[in-house]
């Protein structure tokens, strides 16, 4: 994501800057910005935004691809396997529109616990 990398550093932002604008934690937004994390398209048009560009100026697709890291011990006799995969779009799409569900279910929750907690 060198585009989004290099016009941030441009406008002299910070990834802290960058992370706050998609509601996010530096070190996430700093994967995405390598390119090890997926930037959805909301992201996209919020980062665009903020560095005050059309999207198409910033975005860039990385290609899908399997990446296996076998890490295996031999102390122990103890072997691990770490295997990551990119996962489709539409399912990507799909479980952040049920994590925004449930952010605002969870919201809601609180809002109700602090109403029942102020009636005692």
């Amino acid at each position: 994501m060198e585009k989004l990398k290099n016009l941030r550093k441009q406008r002299g932002y910070t990834q802290d800057y960058m992370s706050k604008i998609i509601a996010t934690d530096v070190s996430n937004y700093s994967r995405k910005e390598n390119g090890e994390v997926r930037i959805f398209e909301d992201e996209w048009e919020k980062l665009a935004k903020a560095l005050d560009v059309p999207v198409e100026q910033i975005k860039e697709e990385k290609t899908a691809s399997v990446v296996q890291n076998n890490d295996n011990f031999t102390d122990h006799a103890v072997g691990i396997n770490y295997n990551y995969y990119n996962v489709p779009n539409q399912v990507m799409d799909n479980l952040q529109d049920y994590i925004k569900i449930l952010k605002e279910q969870i919201e809601s929750l609180k809002q109700e616990v602090k109403t029942l907690k102020s009636k005692k």
